[in-house]
């Protein structure tokens, strides 16, 4: 496979094809690059002290009929926002990379969620590993399903990176793929990230020790030389820190120990040598609505730009309080955003809107991803109208408070002997705001955990022929080639020569890639499809509800409605409560059975739309008049008022000069209306059906046309819930539209059809 075709889906067995021989075209991080535009930047003005936040007007870049102040580099392939096609379907990329975590469990299924996401502006796919890998001691070889994330192996890492090779070609972007290098066996991660083209990691060894157990000794050597390959390799990396705040029981009171947290990584991964600008902080706001997140939040955000200016920022969203309701997620994500964008984030994560509901679904990956596109897009430039004050304000106090409070945590830390010492002590993870202590920290032993013991003192004579190496190994005695490339003494090791890479297959003969996907063969190469939501033929929909009862009879009383509607393994996703006495909001999941063949679907072809100044263009030339009005009894009016007005997209934005004459109307009086204003066309409405009302209206309308010598000069058409093209047609009448019409429709079909009874006339 050279390349994708965008309208044909990505063949996964031409992916695992020959997977011994691929190996990556590229290691190293790629940020975004620049449309023209310019990231906002951040800087404190010592004159007056405010901070500000800025963007250079000279670079601005012209995207359709906009000017951006903070753009990216746009996509040669992308699913624009669902509002873009009022503005030309431009699709404006923002300057920060967007993160989307995949975690389904089945690694060929993620490959097209990745394909999904990268359409949509996600640049940083990251694969979540499930939480026993950092319990293992050493590189897994097979590559059973996982659940809640995947155990990440040599071939589920070079089936995804070689697809991603065919995705960022597709998109035009480099495309970063991420995991984990953490627990007992991060070194052999580091190893087979570097050689096979991952290019962003997780590494804090302090996530290790506080929140997997591994000894503290442990995971710093191990991170040590773990590091070392990160910056061999150029790969980018982000820390754990924000996990203080996740697991905190009050997490906007561990803001000091983060930044103690965060300086710990930093500047661990310097003296391994990676660079700044590859070492990247995951912020998370500590907060969400209904606390006063703005003032919590900001000020942190500040705090860390200031105090690690030097390095990158990847913000996150908060999860910790997070509930199964995908609005209230989305609401506080683009709070979150708003604090991205004050205080210039470079990589922007999204989780999904569903973290809450742990269901991790495409379309909560896609939402998440647009939801960031969205908020970017419509914040560009917001730093050169606003100002962050710093100087004589509550945000500037505060900044300065949790500087301070950081420094004396970090004190007081080196005074009780370090870091190890000050874990086994319990500081970490203490919901008390430092200085005060709350005695619910987390606390692990010097020589406890998982791997105590292992950590082993090298021989004086300890020599190791390998590129990338921490410690000392002896190889002056082999002369200058061999110190300045080690691996010289034995013809390259795998980073220099991967052919020397074993490639070991999967292990497992009942739950591997080709026994999965042998299972969902016939729906890959076939016309039958079955909904998913996860993997592909999993048969899972969702479907939403009100039940007018308390919260309790309606999570079970949903359940058994999802069972008479066909539904098996019927699971309640969200509640929530409207009114305790009037009913309740209820979400649930459930599976079907069957598929549907769509070459036997009778799909009529998509009616053409034109462009609304196209539509403009050709009214503004020869002017349009219509009348309208609802018939017979029916007092509707709301359909045929948005068809018409300018208000809701109607007709009369183009230009067309509407004469509505009101609902009830006798089919006579809009015809004598139409011929006294010498009209181009009728437009009717008729809701009601009872006794074939709106069949018997429409042929009415057809008739009396005839009768009045009119018809062949005059367009009719029709529209209501009943009404499709087929029943408006059969009654005489030149087209019918039903639910989702839209003005420009209506438009479109007016102005075609008056060229065509002129053209025959």
């Amino acid at each position: 496979m050279d390349k994708l075709i965008p309208n044909e889906k990505l063949d996964i067995e031409n992916i695992l094809k020959d997977l011994k021989d691929y190996h990556p075209r590229r290691r190293n991080w790629i940020w975004r690059s620049s449309e023209g535009g310019t990231t906002s930047h951040i800087s404190s003005d010592s004159k007056d002290a405010i901070y500000r936040v800025f963007s250079d007007h000279s670079k601005a870049t012209k995207i359709g009929k906009f000017t951006y102040l903070e753009t990216s580099k746009k996509l040669s392939s992308s699913v624009p926002l669902p509002a873009a096609h009022y503005f030309d379907n431009i699709d404006p990329q923002p300057s920060c990379s967007i993160t989307t975590e995949i975690a389904s469990g089945r690694f060929e299924d993620d490959i097209r969620r990745m394909r999904m996401a990268a359409w949509h502006g996600a640049d940083h796919l990251m694969v979540i590993r499930t939480a026993g890998q950092s319990h293992m001691e050493g590189l897994i070889e097979g590559t059973p399903q996982g659940i809640g994330g995947v155990p990440i192996t040599r071939k589920q890492i070079r089936a995804q990176r070689k697809a991603l090779d065919l995705i960022e070609d597709e998109v035009g972007r480099p495309i970063n793929y991420h995991s984990y290098i953490s627990g007992v066996a991060g070194p052999e991660m580091a190893v087979m990230f570097a050689e096979e083209g991952v290019n962003g990691a997780h590494q804090d060894p302090q996530y290790n020790v506080i929140y997997r157990n591994i000894n503290m000794i442990r995971s710093f050597v191990d991170a040590a030389v773990a590091k070392k390959m990160i910056a061999w390799a150029g790969i980018a990396q982000i820390d754990g820190a924000h996990n203080a705040n996740a697991t905190a029981r009050e997490a906007w009171k561990v803001m000091p120990e983060l930044m103690v947290q965060h300086g710990i990584n930093c500047i661990f991964s310097v003296k391994s040598g990676i660079k700044k600008e590859n070492i990247c902080l995951s912020t998370v706001p500590p907060t969400a609505p209904p606390a006063p997140c703005m003032r919590m939040d900001l000020p942190y955000a500040v705090a860390l730009r200031e105090v690690f200016k030097e390095y990158k920022m990847r913000a996150q969203q908060n999860t910790k309080y997070m509930s199964s309701s995908t609005r209230e997620a989305t609401v506080s994500h683009t709070l979150n955003l708003l604090i991205s964008e004050l205080t210039s984030a470079d990589i922007q994560s999204t989780i999904t809107p569903d973290e809450g509901r742990n269901v991790p679904w495409h379309i909560y990956n896609m939402e998440g991803t647009d939801t960031a596109k969205q908020a970017f897009a419509g914040m560009d430039g917001l730093g050169t109208m606003l100002e962050i004050k710093r100087h004589n304000s509550e945000l500037g106090d505060k900044v300065r408070e949790l500087k301070e409070r950081a420094v004396l945590f970090l004190e007081e830390m080196i005074e009780k002997g370090g870091y190890f010492k000050a874990v086994e002590k319990g500081f970490f993870v203490d919901s008390g705001e430092y200085p005060e202590r709350n005695g619910d920290g987390i606390s692990r032993k010097i020589d406890g955990g998982i791997g105590a013991g292992t950590v082993y003192e090298r021989d004086q004579d300890y020599m190791a022929p390998v590129t990338a190496h921490f410690g000392y190994n002896n190889l002056a005695p082999f002369g200058k080639e061999a110190v300045n490339n080690p691996s010289s003494l034995i013809g390259g090791s795998t980073f220099e020569a991967p052919d020397k890479i074993i490639f070991i297959d999967e292990l497992d003969e009942e739950d591997n890639v080709n026994v999965r996907m042998e299972r969902t063969k016939e729906l890959r190469n076939s016309s039958k499809i079955m909904p998913e939501m996860e993997w592909q033929g999993d048969g899972i929909v969702q479907t939403t509800m009100f039940l007018p009862t308390d919260k309790r009879t309606a999570s079970f009383a949903a359940i058994e409605i999802g069972k008479k509607m066909g539904l098996t393994d019927v699971e309640v996703i969200h509640v929530e409560v409207m009114h305790p006495a009037e009913g309740t909001r209820v979400e649930i999941k459930g599976r079907v059975d069957f598929t549907i063949d769509t070459a036997k679907l009778d799909i009529p072809p998509e009616p053409e739309v034109m462009t609304e100044d196209e539509i403009r263009s050709i009214i503004k030339e020869k002017p349009m008049t219509i009348v309208a009005g609802t018939v017979g009894s029916d007092e509707h009016s709301v359909g045929l008022r948005e068809i018409i007005d300018i208000k809701h997209g109607g007709i009369e934005g183009f230009g067309i000069d509407c004469h509505y004459l009101g609902t009830s109307v006798p089919l006579e009086k809009l015809i004598d209306a139409a011929i006294e204003t010498n009209a181009d066309a009728i437009l009717i409405s008729t809701i009601i059906s009872h006794d074939d009302i709106h069949y018997k209206s429409m042929k009415d309308l057809h008739n009396l046309c005839i009768e009045k010598g009119i018809r062949d000069k005059i367009i009719l058409v029709a529209g209501g819930t009943q009404v499709s093209p087929e029943i408006a047609a059969k009654q005489g009448i030149d087209a019918g539209f039903g639910r989702s019409t839209k003005g420009i429709n209506v438009a479109t079909f007016l102005v075609k059809r008056r060229k065509e009874i002129k053209e025959s006339n």
